[in-house]
């Protein structure tokens, strides 16, 4: 088995898997633990993430964080990264991982039902005007404050079931105006029609 699989997979949660039934399903099964270029062009598609971090005693927390497409960046193949813009200030996911490196990124695509799982270690760079121009979304307005560096220690896709889906509003938009535009042609070819018949 690789580093992957056993990162995610405990011995308690082997043991788990075990008593339930389903220990045969994931036996000899593995991870990710490298971005191919599949993962690559996932990651960089989104336009929203949750990064899971811990405190050093264990407390979760889970922080949404969004931007354009490509606010996402993969680096290299073991390293994303993305600007962390000024937000409520609180600063939850900054003091967890000063003290506990070890984090967790959860990224949805509603609208294809897919779902990717990444565990790592993330630190936050602070003071790097170069980092921060390499990443920031071109023309987005919001003001960074400092860079999250994440480093992939194994990665899964989930399978659809259960994921609702939803479509994003300037899709659905785009959508509508192309139908209302095919509207407005037909019913002037069919006024037409009338006039001339």
């Amino acid at each position: 088995m690789t580093q992957g699989i056993d990162l995610a997979f405990s011995p308690a949660i082997k043991a788990a898997q075990t008593r339930k039934g389903s220990r045969h399903a994931y036996a000899g099964r593995s991870m990710g633990e490298v971005i191919d270029d599949g993962l690559k062009a996932y990651v960089e598609s989104r336009e929203s993430a949750y990064l899971a971090t811990a405190s050093a005693d264990g407390q979760p927390y889970v922080q949404h964080r969004g931007g354009p497409p490509g606010f996402l960046r993969v680096l290299d193949e073991r390293t994303i990264a993305f600007v962390d813009f000024k937000g409520n200030r609180q600063y939850i996911t900054t003091g967890n991982l000063a003290e506990n490196p070890k984090a967790y990124l959860f990224l949805m695509d509603y609208t294809h039902r897919r779902r990717i799982k990444i565990w790592g270690r993330a630190r936050v760079v602070e003071d790097d005007p170069e980092l921060v121009a390499r990443l920031m979304p071109e023309g987005y307005r919001a003001k960074p404050e400092q860079v999250i560096v994440f480093e992939v220690l194994a990665w899964d896709a989930n399978c659809p079931q259960h994921i609702p889906q939803k479509f994003d509003a300037a899709d659905v938009a785009a959508a509508l105006a192309k139908r209302d535009e095919r509207i407005a042609a037909l019913e002037a070819e069919l006024a037409a029609l009338r006039a001339a018949g």
